[in-house]
């Protein structure tokens, strides 16, 4: 089964604080013409250039924030001052810093959300470079014949930065911790998260690309395991709750064969969604679908008549697979489903997109 999916692991820095400081313009220029032949010559100072600025741009290529740990000081370069014939000095070179798609950029000292870089190529301009002062050329006036004024240039933007990362991927798993997220995701992609009977394998959220066929494919993100309390602090699961924000759907994972037979998946489940509620209700409101793991561990009539049970104590009204995830049973079929319905969501999306142009 293995050999139709592909997908890479990465690894998540999802969090880090820049310095950036623009470029100082450059000074204008006190110059007067001399020429052997031409008897006050006049004023002939250049304008000074404009100060480099500082740009974020997001690159597809790039997955982490672990860069920013050994470089977090970013400067452009200032404009040249202005020179003589009226010569304006040459504008500094802007700097442009690349960091992942779906990393959000806020003021670190006012709180100000300053942009959010999704797609490839998006850029945000974070410092501006300060404008060119004028050279004395540009104060000469009919009273004025030589003057002597010149402005300086201004400094540039300095500022503190926040990055914040969020996972930019189609499909979220969520569960409690050896719910079997890490092995589902290695069932359907290349990605080999590391896998272990304890809690807390995942320490990072893993990503997956999933294809099919050539042209059809999604991004599945597997979540370090929540745990109760995460929306409050507790485990690893508030530092990487945000991360499902931007999926389009949740995949809930439950172990209906626990190595604790007094573990009621019931249970497992009803924590989850009380911790989704409690850190955002429009998380909580996703688009949900149950997904029962280890079914190999039982026999088919079990599996049914768990399956029922579920359903029944949940009301769930979502939809419900059966895989085991270390086997890939069941696993074609979902990955199937997710994107017939990620495909019909796009063609919506194309169509609502359609409707308000043609108004």
């Amino acid at each position: 089964m293995r050999g139709f999916f592909f997908g890479q692991i990465m690894k998540f820095v999802d969090e880090a604080t820049i310095t950036v400081h623009a470029g100082k313009g450059g000074n204008g220029c006190l110059s007067f013409r001399r020429e052997k032949y031409v008897p006050r010559g006049g004023p002939d100072g250049g304008d000074g250039g404009r100060g480099g600025s500082v740009y974020l741009q997001a690159r597809s290529g790039l997955n982490t924030l672990a860069d920013f740990r050994f470089t977090r000081s970013f400067v452009a370069e200032n404009g040249k001052g202005g020179s003589g014939r009226n010569c304006a000095g040459r504008g500094g070179d802007d700097v442009i810093i690349p960091v992942p798609e779906g990393t959000l950029v806020a003021d670190r000292d006012t709180g100000e959300l300053i942009g959010d870089l999704i797609k490839d190529g998006d850029h945000l301009l974070v410092a501006q470079g300060g404008d060119g002062g004028y050279g004395n050329t540009r104060f000469k006036s009919s009273t004025n014949r030589a003057p002597k004024r010149t402005i300086s240039g201004r400094g540039g933007d300095l500022r503190r930065l926040d990055l914040e990362l969020r996972v930019l991927a189609d499909v979220g798993l969520l569960g409690l911790p050896n719910a079997g997220k890490s092995t589902l995701l290695r069932a359907v992609s290349q990605a080999r998260p590391r896998v272990a009977d304890y809690p807390f394998t995942t320490l990072y959220p893993q990503l997956g690309v999933v294809a099919l066929e050539q042209g059809r494919s999604f991004v599945i993100a597997d979540i370090p395991g929540l745990i109760e309390g995460a929306a409050e602090g507790a485990g690893l699961g508030i530092q990487f709750l945000r991360h499902l924000e931007r999926t389009r759907l949740l995949l809930h994972l439950v172990d209906i064969a626990p190595f604790d037979p007094e573990s009621d998946p019931v249970v497992a489940i009803r924590t989850i969604e009380r911790e989704l509620e409690k850190y955002d209700t429009i998380l909580a409101d996703k688009d949900r679908w149950l997904i029962l793991n280890k079914v190999d561990l039982l026999s088919e009539e079990a599996v049914a008549e768990m399956s029922d049970r579920l359903v029944e104590a949940l009301e769930w009204k979502g939809r419900v697979f059966m895989v085991s995830a270390i086997s890939g049973q069941g696993c074609r079929p979902l990955v199937g489903e997710i994107l017939a319905w990620l495909e019909e969501r796009e063609r919506y999306s194309d169509e609502e997109r359609d409707d308000e142009t043609t108004d």
